[in-house]
């Protein structure tokens, strides 16, 4: 078996018992997944995945970052080709490095995958290569491989993707429009109309105008036109914008002064010190917008995005090479809660990929305003370690209600119930923990196990 049954358990006996219990309990319930960068296409077209290069190495920066860093090329990796032409020497290139995620949450789910869903039990290697290749490809052909099908066999209750305001989210229509049951809704993620370094932000900005019939060119046309797109997206179930800017800054600045700083970026003359101010104004302008439509906020800064120039010039945004960077928030986000903190329409979930701020920052804020809630340990940190680290950082000031469970924020498709069972197992132990310690009643941790893994999701994203 590549897995073990009781993996992610707490070694001593007693509190690996109260675990397991408490596993059993949530193991069954529905996936609630409120934020991923799976393809609303995928499951549209509802074709069968090309082939296992395709599937599990070309669209997850957790396997090639790693193979990478050891010396493999994203040339031999085929990173960045709509079609892979030799995917079979991918996939062997892979196979022979998975040594190198030993101990990683990527072997995890991985080796989750390779047994729970195509039945393989002997260790992927350079020996094993083309077993499982072979395996595989034979498995995506079958119906029950298809985007569909799996869906439903993973039990997920809802997914949300990641959409850029650009996006004609015909895809979303078409699943929609096809009678299928499923509940698929996408995300509004404006980076691109909202970041001055964005590549092309002021044809952005103008392209925007054209698919809501606005004039972009003035702050009040603009601030118009990006309701309009949020109406678009609420229109087909949206429930959450997501904010993914290189720091937590927010500004509130006066609608003179705002509507200079506009004019300023479009014509492209602002500093780096103006454009992070712009930024920092679009983040307390999404807030007064979703106290308007409701739309729940995601705030994920602190990523210093495309660090190897040579790797974006060559492979583009999101290859890999972005890099955790240190956080502020408590000064950052004064302006918009100055703004809006105390609204109870408003509600906003903060992430962060700095754990120095989650028992100094995060938890005493979301411990406070009503509005603010922690997101769970996000991208470098969805890790067994990382999980720990988020609940003993964050709970004894934000409590477990201040959360919002798990969200597996995926591009790797196959790996949704993995991510998510490696969530609820750790939830579980860390809660078996205070029962053995005397700090909570089992009926009460049956009680937040549940809410853990489904409860506080459903209510946070408004699902």
């Amino acid at each position: 078996m590549l897995i073990h049954e009781d993996r992610l358990f707490p070694a001593e006996p007693s509190t690996r018992a109260i675990a397991k219990a408490l596993y059993e309990q949530v193991r069954g319930l529905p996936i609630v997944s409120p934020h991923g960068h799976t393809q609303a296409e995928w499951f549209a077209g509802n074709q069968s995945f090309p082939d296992p290069a395709k599937l599990f190495v070309q669209p997850d920066h957790y396997v090639y970052r790693m193979l990478y860093s050891q010396g493999v090329s994203m040339e031999d990796l085929e990173i960045g080709q709509a079609e892979i032409k030799d995917a079979r020497k991918v996939w062997r290139i892979f196979a022979s490095h998975y040594y190198l995620f030993r101990g990683t949450p990527t072997r995890t789910w991985l080796d989750f995958c390779f047994q729970e869903l195509f039945g393989l039990e002997e260790r992927l290697s350079e020996k094993t290569a083309d077993l499982y290749y072979d395996v595989i490809s034979a498995k995506l052909k079958t119906p029950e491989f298809l985007p569909r099908a799996l869906y439903e066999r993973f039990q997920i209750e809802v997914l949300a993707t990641t959409d850029s305001p650009l996006d004609s989210l015909e895809a979303h229509k078409a699943i929609q429009a096809s009678g299928w049951k499923a509940r698929i809704i996408p995300t509004f993620r404006p980076d691109s109309v909202v970041d001055p370094e964005f590549k092309g932000f002021a044809g952005n900005i103008e392209k925007l105008g054209g698919l809501t019939g606005g004039d972009t060119s003035t702050w009040a046309g603009y601030l118009k036109a990006l309701r309009a797109a949020r109406e678009r997206f609420r229109a087909l179930g949206c429930t959450a914008t997501d904010h993914g800017h290189p720091t937590a800054q927010t500004a509130d600045l006066s609608p003179a002064e705002a509507e200079s700083l506009f004019r300023e970026v479009l014509r492209g003359g602002a500093d780096p010190a103006r454009q992070e101010l712009f930024r920092a104004q679009m983040l307390t302008e999404m807030a007064r917008m979703s106290l308007e439509d409701g739309l729940v906020m995601q705030i994920h800064p602190g990523s210093v995005r495309n660090h190897n120039r040579r790797i974006f010039e060559r492979f583009g945004r999101d290859t890999g090479a972005d890099i955790p960077s240190p956080t502020n928030y408590v000064q950052a986000l004064r302006p918009l809660l100055d703004a809006f903190g105390n609204e109870p329409g408003l509600s906003v979930i903060l992430f962060t990929l700095d754990e120095s701020t989650y028992s100094r920052e995060l938890a005493p804020l979301a411990g406070h305003y009503p509005c603010l809630k922690l997101g769970p340990p996000w991208w470098f940190y969805d890790s067994p370690e990382g999980m720990v680290r988020f609940r003993e950082a964050v709970t004894e000031t934000a409590g477990f209600y201040n959360t919002v469970g798990f969200n597996d924020d995926t591009r790797a498709f196959l790996s949704i119930p993995a991510r998510h069972d490696v969530a609820r197992r750790m939830d579980c132990g860390f809660l078996a923990r205070l029962v053995t310690d005397h700090r909570l009643d089992e009926d009460e941790a049956v009680e937040l196990a549940h809410a853990l893994t489904y409860g506080l999701v459903k209510k946070a994203y408004h699902l």
